[in-house]
């Protein structure tokens, strides 16, 4: 890459800057003064900035093309605790450096084909053939865009492959619970985390970015109807039987735990009510880890909203 600025996570207020970012989003708004201006938001692999481009006018939002890199020249200002920019220059990058657009938007931590690679080998530890069959043509029906999708448009796992993050670190929490306590249905465990979110992909409508926006069919439906119908399907298709098929929807149906969150009911056996809570830990760790990646130890995050508003504790503590 030719060019290369200043990381969003390095903006300190008072400083100007030159950095290159993704176009999230811009929107032409007026002043209080009656002026027109830009309210934006840019983004790379390290998190998001809003910017204010004022003195804009139409031209120069019709010219803006999102999800594009652009160079920025801005001052860093501090608005009520919160850093964004002033926009000075902005200036879309050349088609070499839009060639690295991938590597500026925020990113799970494994690399997917090997997150993907480990799904399909939990997926063949499950014994029972018809759960196994099932489980398979649906990650066969969703595997490419499994590759790049996101977990939610905002919340946990807000991520390009978010999605399978979430299913493999759940995958490890679940396995290492069927090693804690006997008499768990391991086939049960590793099918429900599997299929319970699959129909984020559809819900959700993703770039290969892993930039969502929620589908038509997402928000008249959502995830949890959507699996049930997408694993009905895949259930017929291989001749499950009706227990096996029972079991399987009820986890998806069951997996949000209360109606308020889209769940109509709560689990009746232990692996649905498992599934739940192995679900709940992995987004909290990812919420706590989240707010906390870019403050110092000892200090408190800003009030994280998924968390009830917590302003959450970075621990420092050494050996």
């Amino acid at each position: 890459m030719k060019f290369e600025g200043i990381k969003i996570s390095d903006l300190k207020a008072g400083e100007s800057i030159n950095g290159i970012y993704l176009l999230r989003n811009a929107d032409l708004k007026l002043s209080s003064n009656k002026k027109l201006y830009l309210d934006i938001i840019l983004t790379d692999s390290t998190g998001n900035v809003p910017a204010k481009w004022w003195d804009a006018n139409e031209a120069d939002y019709t010219a803006l093309v999102p999800n594009k890199l652009y160079y920025v020249n801005a001052r860093v200002d501090l608005w009520k605790d919160t850093l964004q920019l002033t926009i000075n220059k902005i200036k879309l990058a050349d088609d070499e450096d839009q060639k690295y657009i991938a590597d500026f938007v925020p990113a799970a931590p494994l690399a997917p084909e090997e997150m993907l690679e480990e799904i399909y080998l939990y997926a063949s530890k499950i014994k029972k053939a018809e759960i196994r069959s099932v489980v398979m043509t649906l990650l066969d029906q969703k595997e490419e865009k499994l590759l790049y999708y996101p977990a939610a448009k905002s919340l946990h796992h807000a991520v390009r492959s978010g999605l399978l993050y979430h299913i493999v670190r759940m995958l490890r929490c679940g396995e290492a619970l069927c090693g804690v306590y006997e008499g768990i249905n391991q086939d049960l465990i590793f099918a429900g985390i599997i299929l319970h979110d699959l129909a984020k992909i559809g819900e959700l409508s993703s770039n290969e970015l892993g930039i969502a926006e929620y589908s038509k069919q997402g928000q008249f439906l959502g995830h949890i109807i959507m699996g049930v119908e997408e694993l009905d399907r895949a259930g017929k298709l291989v001749g499950a039987s009706e227990e096996t098929m029972l079991l399987l929807k009820h986890m998806i149906v069951s997996h949000h735990y209360e109606a308020e969150f889209g769940s109509p009911k709560k689990p009746l056996f232990l692996e649905a009510e498992l599934l739940h809570f192995i679900d709940m830990i992995d987004a909290r760790v990812y919420d706590f880890q989240n707010a906390t990646k870019d403050i110092d130890p000892g200090q408190f995050s800003e009030p994280v909203w998924s968390l009830d508003k917590r302003c959450v504790y970075k621990v420092g503590l050494h050996e």
